[in-house]
């Protein structure tokens, strides 16, 4: 996984992996999400895509946006 880089200084995200069509996140607690094309939706994932590469807005965008829509819990 790739360090977010948190730019605000007080992000849930600590990391992230990029798929094809995927994107999974390690938050503040260790926990692991896997979100997907099918689970938020391919325009979500491409949202969050960026936010991450951008290291900025990713845990918000979450909370806003994506809530509990996710593929899978992996850790």
């Amino acid at each position: 996984m790739q360090r977010y880089l948190n730019r605000s200084g007080d992000s849930g995200v600590v990391a992230y992996e990029l798929g094809p069509a995927s994107i999974a996140v390690r938050f503040v607690d260790g926990s692991v999400y896997l979100y997907d094309a099918r689970q938020p939706g391919a325009q979500q994932v491409d949202d969050m895509k960026r936010l991450a590469q951008a290291g900025r807005g990713l845990s918000g965008y979450i909370s806003r946006s994506v809530q509990q829509n996710y593929a899978r819990k992996l850790r």
